[in-house]
């Protein structure tokens, strides 16, 4: 019996090498007997594209994947994370935060120049929890007076939650190559769940998704190993199937950086193009 997989891609861009890497892990890990699923997260709606989500279809079939239709596309499924978000505001672990991206910032600096001050955590500072001290007055006041807002996980909440939940004992997951590990999402602070543009977040998003899809092993590039504590934690408070995870290495440049959209690396589309045949590309992604 195999494992159900998935590939998640962004339409924000082509495809590069460090796309073709991950997706042909995913499906190589599904094994015989096991499913590759395809996602499409186009939450970002300024920056995707549909001309984007053809080419994800066009330089995935190049390189001889297929998987089972229809494909799940985030932008279809608002509904979902917002019942999540609901259900998690239900328990008293949301909280409304009005802060721009300029005051978090200023907060944050004064923060760091302060003694103790937390270590940046994975998506950078960690919030200094600006929001979580206002009194019920001033955010009725401000929710009344329409001012955009985000919605924020209480980490501390929410970890007495689980501590409840699981009678005090760790939270667990599972790397199918170094066993169990312990979760720790205290590292994140209290993330936005909800951007203020869009009833959900990356990680938000992610997380259901996956149970939605029945994935049972979650591949990721390494350096998205720390989002798994916290996606172990939703995955208590919601009350979702667990999967297990696997990672694999990064492509980089010849600076030494990891591939990425942004740096305008090679693209798959070029690469056939230019007559670069699929089986290069899977032996250049080799090894994983």
């Amino acid at each position: 019996m195999g494992w159900v997989t998935r590939f998640a891609p962004s339409p924000s861009g082509r495809l590069h090498l460090g796309h073709a890497l991950s997706a042909l892990f995913a499906a190589e890990q599904a094994g015989p007997g096991g499913c590759f699923r395809l996602r499409i997260e186009d939450i970002d709606t300024g920056r995707c594209r549909e001309e984007f989500v053809a080419g994800i279809f066009e330089d995935l079939a190049w390189l001889g994947l297929s998987w089972p239709q229809p494909v799940r596309r985030q932008s279809e499924h608002l509904a979902d994370y917002r019942a999540a978000l609901d259900r998690l505001e239900s328990l008293g672990l949301l909280y409304p935060c009005f802060c721009t991206r300029a005051e978090i910032t200023q907060e944050v600096a004064e923060a760091v120049r302060a003694p103790h001050a937390p270590p940046p955590g994975p998506d950078g500072p960690r919030y200094p929890g600006t929001c979580r001290r206002l009194g019920p007055d001033q955010r009725a006041a401000r929710l009344a007076a329409g001012t955009p807002h985000a919605l924020r996980l209480d980490m501390e909440k929410a970890l007495a939650l689980v501590a409840e939940k699981t009678s005090g004992a760790p939270l667990v997951w599972h790397d199918l190559d170094r066993g169990p590990q312990i979760a720790t999402p205290e590292i994140f602070g209290d993330p936005v769940l909800a951007r203020k543009d869009i009833p959900t977040s990356y990680h938000l998003a992610v997380t259901l998704d996956d149970h939605l899809e029945g994935i049972t092993l979650v591949t990721r590039g390494n350096d998205l190993e720390p989002a798994t504590h916290l996606h172990r934690l939703l995955q208590c408070l919601l009350d979702l199937k667990v999967p297990q995870w696997r990672f694999h290495r990064l492509l980089t440049g010849p600076d030494g950086r990891r591939l990425a959209k942004r740096d305008h690396a090679q693209t798959l589309d070029h690469l056939r193009q230019t007559g670069t045949p699929p089986d290069h590309i899977r032996h250049l992604t080799g090894g994983h």
